[in-house]
């Protein structure tokens, strides 16, 4: 017999015996959730020299680890495998790069049982190990007992020395505060625009009955007054201002008590469903069905106050009965800026710009015509024409009031007020408020209601084209007012932004990028998150931010205030570093804490471009504007690439 035949045998021979061998060692338990549900715990204890393959590798490499039960029909539902981190190396059997363990690895499954009687679960694994020289191929029966563990049901995390699923190892978390600051000095510009709308809601205040009629009286007061007349004008005005900036001051003794708080009141569907039944008050008070008024009393003693002070304390008593008294009509636009202030994730300092806006706005005409009181002839004299304007902020307060229902409505999920539904009611309020403009012209016609009709129509239409199904009409302005997109009477969405792929699980997104090799986009998003809106719909709706979005990365939506109980009454108890606890039994408040455990902030939207093998890419960002996010995920695409 020739050389070769001996040398085929001894080789067949040669992977008989190593076959017989078998370099792992796999080692069972199982822990307790409740009465029918389990998390499977398996361990493979690796020889020296041998590599156990991952579950997820590219093709052309090994084969990869699979786990198969052997009867499924005893289960109602089970988990993914999630195994830890690998090893990614260049692997010289394979001549690519491969994801590997050596030594011992943990795999974690949860499982539900179809009956609660199950005492054995049994599972295969199929598997390859390769040393240097020569690959195995092999499966293994493994057997888990159910019986006897201790029950895990409540289990306590702490900040500072927690090991669970919250609490991820990420590389580079330098990265993250210099990310804060990036997004800070954006969102500090967005202080301009608070000012701005609270001015705007100032001008709106002026145009009330119960402001505008006092503009001319308070105005010859201080021109009686000569010299000294103009120079109290100042300071009434910033007394006006003062005062209106004093109302921000309780909510910062708020917020130090908890940080959270705003963050904690935008996202209560039960007191969104509140500010919706405040906003129904104000609307029906600016309709004139009742008055919403401060006691009289404070009004009287106030008055009579400033008519014996003299000089500057007098000043401050007449700001101060001017606030009083029209309370009446500035009460609902304040309560608009305190509402809104409040359901947002800056808080106190949101409403100060505001509330500034909001007291220059009201202060600078009666100070600007006590200067100059030649200027009152250019002002329009009192009439019915007031009235109307409160009727109309009315409505714009009914329109606001339904926003706060539909926070409740997505923050539930209840499926009420979808986006089309949402948007046939504003357009009802639009088409009633344009009944009444219209009628109005019955008494007095002019431009001012022209113009107004013209806009209620041009609103009416606008809302009409955002109804129809897959319209390309995207109502951007409206965008944060509106449900999203996604929330939609239509079946055919995938309950994702703009139709984009998404997962809802870090861990379900995590599998996915490493099995693709793509870089995960973490988006804290949630489902009252107004800026969070924006973004999608002003932002990832460009193209080629869509299609990179799509394409590139793995989007991972984490919603902050679903509502959602967690899988299998699994309830956990995280305690923070000032030693409080707080029990976590929905997915909104376990993606909460692990944006806060992680990354140390807890405000919507927040971006994070994280790795498959959890490198930070770039410093994560928060609301900004379109070419600012472009770059921004141009940026941790190249810093993957470069590194991968």
């Amino acid at each position: 017999m020739s050389k070769n035949f001996y040398l085929s045998i001894f080789f067949i021979l040669f992977l008989n015996v190593i076959s017989a061998q078998n370099p792992i060692e796999w080692i069972t338990n199982s822990e307790k959730v409740n009465d029918s549900t389990y998390n499977l715990i398996t361990t493979a204890k690796i020889e020296n020299n041998w590599r156990l393959y991952s579950q997820y590798n590219e093709e052309g490499g090994a084969i990869l680890t699979e786990f198969i039960f052997s009867d499924s029909l005893i289960l109602k539902n089970y988990s993914k495998v999630i195994e830890p981190e690998p090893i990614t190396k260049f692997d010289p059997v394979f001549n690519l790069d491969q994801s590997y363990f050596v030594d011992e690895v943990t795999f974690n499954q949860r499982i539900v049982l179809s009956t609660i009687d199950q005492d054995l679960v049994s599972q295969t694994v199929y598997y390859q190990v390769c040393d240097d020289r020569v690959c195995i191929f092999q499966e293994q029966d493994l057997m888990f007992n159910l019986s006897g563990v201790s029950n895990l049901n409540k289990t306590v995390f702490d900040y500072n020395s927690v090991k669970s699923e919250l609490v991820i190892n990420f590389n580079n978390k330098e990265l993250i505060s210099s990310g804060q600051d990036i997004s800070s000095s954006y969102i500090s510009n967005n202080y301009l625009n608070l000012f701005v709308l609270g001015f705007l809601g100032g001008v709106l205040a002026l145009l009330t009955p119960c402001v505008f009629p006092m503009i001319p009286l308070t105005v010859s007061f201080f021109s009686s007054k000569g010299s000294s007349g103009k120079f109290l004008s100042i300071i009434y005005g910033l007394f006006i201002v003062f005062i209106y900036l004093s109302l921000s001051l309780p909510f910062y003794f708020i917020e130090n008590i908890n940080p959270q708080i705003f963050n904690q009141i935008s996202t209560s569907p039960v007191l969104n469903f509140i500010f919706f039944l405040v906003f129904i008050l104000f609307a029906l008070s600016l309709f004139g069905l009742f008055e919403i008024t401060l006691p009289s009393s404070w009004t009287n003693k106030i008055d009579s106050a400033s008519n014996v002070s003299t000089g500057m304390i007098s000043t401050f008593f007449m700001a101060l009965t001017l606030c009083l008294v029209s309370f009446s009509c500035t009460g609902p636009i304040l309560g608009s800026l305190l509402v809104g202030s409040i359901t947002s994730q800056s808080g106190a300092l949101d409403l100060t710009f505001g509330m500034l806006g909001f007291g220059v706005s009201l202060a600078l005409p009666f100070t600007f015509l006590a200067i100059s009181p030649n200027s009152l002839k250019v002002l329009p004299k009192s009439g019915i024409w007031l009235s109307r304007v409160k009727v109309i902020l009315g409505f714009v307060e009914l329109a606001l009031a339904f926003k706060f229902l539909s926070n409740t409505d997505l923050i539930l999920e209840l499926g009420l007020l979808k986006r089309e539904i949402f948007i046939i009611v504003w357009i009802l309020i639009s088409v009633s408020c344009l009944i009444y403009l219209i009628n109005s012209l019955r008494f007095k016609r002019s431009l001012a209601l022209y113009l107004l009709i013209g806009f209620f129509s041009y609103s009416t239409i606008n809302l009409s084209l955002g109804v129809k199904e897959k319209s390309n009409y995207k109502l951007g302005l409206l965008s944060g007012l509106l449900p999203p997109t996604f929330y939609t009477i239509y079946e055919n969405n995938n309950g994702c932004p703009l139709g984009l792929n998404c997962f809802k699980d870090f861990e379900k997104g995590l599998l996915e990028s490493r099995y693709t090799n793509k870089p995960m986009l973490i988006d804290f998003t949630g489902w009252a998150c107004a800026n969070c809106r924006r973004v999608e719909e002003n932002t990832w709706s460009k193209s080629d931010i869509y299609n990179m979005i799509n394409e590139e990365f793995i989007l991972i939506s984490l919603y902050v205030d679903d509502r959602s109980k967690l899988l299998n009454n699994e309830n956990i108890n995280l305690t923070d570093k000032n030693g409080n606890t707080k029990f976590i039994e929905n997915e909104g408040e376990k993606w909460s804490a692990f944006q806060t455990l992680n990354f140390n902030i807890n405000s919507q939207p927040y971006y994070v471009l994280v790795s498959p093998s959890l490198d930070i890419l770039n410093s994560p960002i928060q609301y900004t504007d379109t070419q600012t996010y472009r770059d921004w995920l141009k940026e941790g695409l190249e810093n993957f690439e470069d590194n991968n």
